[in-house]
């Protein structure tokens, strides 16, 4: 056997932790405070996608757009369940976690706070003359009297054989403490809204009406507890829409203000009344908030069929295809058209402006010259009657578009429709009419029970960590012997010793009356 090892069999082996040992040494590093910041920062970190990427739950139509202009990175934003990010595993994962770590560092702070609140200052040292901030003064103030002087100044105050020792700054621990517990607050709030509470999306026609009801909905996402019968009975019609926009200028055509006017119906059988939704503003009934999310255009079209029948007429909501001139692409489906079921492809131009090459664009987002183009139109089987779901936004799937007839193509369509004008289709198909414009609005409507707690808690925390930022720790000790009064102090915060200076300097005088210190 070799020296080495020889050395190795004659040293202690190490024992390993054990599943005890690791679910501790798990449970330590968990609810450590490090742990518990680096959570709360990955819980503000995981909240970002949730801003910079459409949600569902808010702008469905941005992420059908979405898949449309980039359908490989909508995928990717699938897979990682970045178009609903509040919802996803990954988030939730994160809150639990956190909602963990703060429980497991409020525990022992509460029992270490209590302890704090029972203990008395410590006696006076010795020597004060050693502590950061020290004077003197000859006077023939005595302890007792001391102790009332202090207790003026909202010190806690503990006596003894010509000593005096007072604290106060408590306040400090409790604003760190209760800024935990806030935390804990609104992750519960957050919680209950939602178990308790449901949101959805809907898209209205100017004309149209909303029931809240389940099937009403275009997204409906309830929490776990909640029914269709949870949902607060109220309907409403969209009677008219508003959008005004920048004129002139360098900022022409940006949106300056919109409405909508709703003529509300509370519940069933109740009187209607007037209110205008705006941006900000929304409809509260009941604790149930509807929130004005965007608005587009709708252009009102008839269809009639190659029998010579009125096969479809009714306004079209158009995805927003340019912010800026609220430019939009349209899917009209037919598929009660006679012989042949029919599609069209269209875009609507706003405010359709003549372009050198011969074409059409919008120069402005407000319905100054309302125009249709026709991209193309089809004949043939749109799939409808398969079973397989398919999105108003997207005339039909690429494997059935390759089986359609196309009527008309591009610049076969001529120019574009203005209201009134129509497009006979050839062969005897059909023919498409623009009758008029309306506009859409979408709409969230929620309800969320944590809202109220959730905002509480965020108070509390807001004042909770003022109080443990503002407020300091300190302690003063007074000695008094033959007729030299000696008084001492110090801060328990860390840098806030330059800040105790001008308060100590009053605590002196306080003490000292009329008398000179030193």
């Amino acid at each position: 056997m070799t020296v080495s090892e020889l050395k190795k069999e004659q040293e202690p082996r190490r024992a390993g932790l054990g599943p005890v040992g690791w679910l501790r040494w798990t449970w330590r590093s968990l609810t450590s405070m490090k742990t518990a910041l680096i959570l709360l920062f990955l819980f503000a970190l995981a909240s970002i996608p949730g801003s910079l990427i459409p949600q569902r739950g808010v702008e469905p139509d941005k992420v059908a757009l979405l898949y449309e202009e980039s359908p490989g990175l909508a995928e990717w934003y699938e897979r990682f369940q970045l178009f609903d990010v509040f919802s996803s595993v990954w988030f939730a994962a994160i809150y639990l976690l956190l909602f963990t770590s703060l429980i497991g560092c409020i525990v022992p702070r509460t029992v270490t706070y209590l302890r704090e609140l029972r203990r008395k200052p410590p006696a006076a040292p010795r020597n004060l003359s050693r502590l950061p901030h020290h004077a003197a003064f000859t006077s023939d103030l005595t302890a007792e009297e001391a102790a009332k002087r202090l207790r003026r100044l909202r010190f806690r105050v503990v006596t003894g054989d010509g000593w005096v020792a007072a604290e106060k700054g408590y306040l400090r621990e409790t604003g760190n403490l209760l800024f935990h517990i806030a935390l804990v607050g609104l992750l519960l709030a957050v919680g209950i809204g939602s178990v308790y509470g449901y949101r959805g999306n809907v898209l209205v026609v100017e004309g149209d009406g909303f029931a809240n009801t389940v099937a009403a909905y275009d997204r409906y996402m309830p929490g776990a507890r909640v029914s269709a019968e949870s949902l607060e009975p109220f309907a409403f019609e969209l009677s008219d829409f508003e959008a005004s926009y920048q004129f002139g200028g360098d900022k022409a055509g940006q949106e300056l203000d919109f409405s909508a006017h709703l003529k509300v119906s509370d519940a069933p059988g109740a009187p209607e009344r007037d209110y205008e939704l705006k941006v900000n503003e929304p409809l509260d009934v009941n604790g149930t908030l509807t929130y004005l999310i965007g608005h587009g255009y709708a252009p009102v079209l008839r269809v009639t069929d190659g029998e010579g029948q009125v096969a479809f007429e009714g306004a079209v909501p158009c995805l927003i295809e340019d912010k800026a001139t609220l430019t939009s692409g349209c899917v009209v489906k037919v598929p009660d058209a006679r012989p042949s079921q029919l599609g069209f492809l269209l875009r609507f131009l706003p405010t359709s402006t003549p372009l050198t090459d011969g074409g059409h664009a919008s120069s402005f987002p407000a319905a100054v010259n309302p125009e249709v183009q026709v991209l193309g139109a089809f004949s043939g089987d749109l799939g409808l009657d398969s079973g397989r779901p398919q999105s108003v936004y997207e005339l039909a799937p690429p494997e059935i578009m390759q089986k359609l007839d196309p009527l008309v193509m591009g610049e076969s369509a001529g120019d574009p429709l203005a209201v009134g004008k129509s497009l006979e289709l050839p062969g005897g198909a059909g023919k498409l009419e623009f009758t008029g414009v309306k506009e859409w609005i979408t709409l969230q409507i929620a309800h969320d029970p944590g809202r109220l707690p959730a905002l509480l808690s965020a108070a509390v925390a807001t004042v909770a960590i003022a109080l443990s930022l503002m407020i300091r720790r300190r302690r003063v000790w007074v000695r008094v012997k033959d007729g030299t009064v000696d008084v001492g102090g110090l801060t328990r915060t860390e840098g806030s010793a330059a800040g105790f200076a001008e308060e100590f300097d009053d605590i002196v005088k306080e003490l000292a009356g009329d008398k000179d210190v030193r």
